[in-house]
């Protein structure tokens, strides 16, 4: 098993997974990543929703970054 503080949890299937309210889900990946935000649309299963949440303090400015946020549904650009 994988952590990513910053994303999901990837472990090593085939992997059964039991959600609060009972109701069992399985993968038959030999990966999968698990979602720790709760912004999937396809939970348990990580969908990379975590990836256009927007940081609760300040944006870090670079020298080639224009200091504004992706907007919902943009992707964020990486160098």
């Amino acid at each position: 098993m994988v952590v990513n503080r910053e994303g999901p949890i990837l472990v090593e299937g085939p992997v059964e997974v039991v959600g609060d309210d009972g109701t069992t889900t399985r993968s038959d990946r030999f990966v999968v990543a698990i979602c720790t935000c709760r912004r999937s649309r396809a939970y348990p299963w990580c969908d990379t929703s975590h990836r256009r949440r927007r940081p609760a303090g300040p944006a870090k400015c670079r020298p080639d970054d224009d200091g504004r946020q992706p907007e919902d549904g943009e992707e964020e650009t990486r160098p």
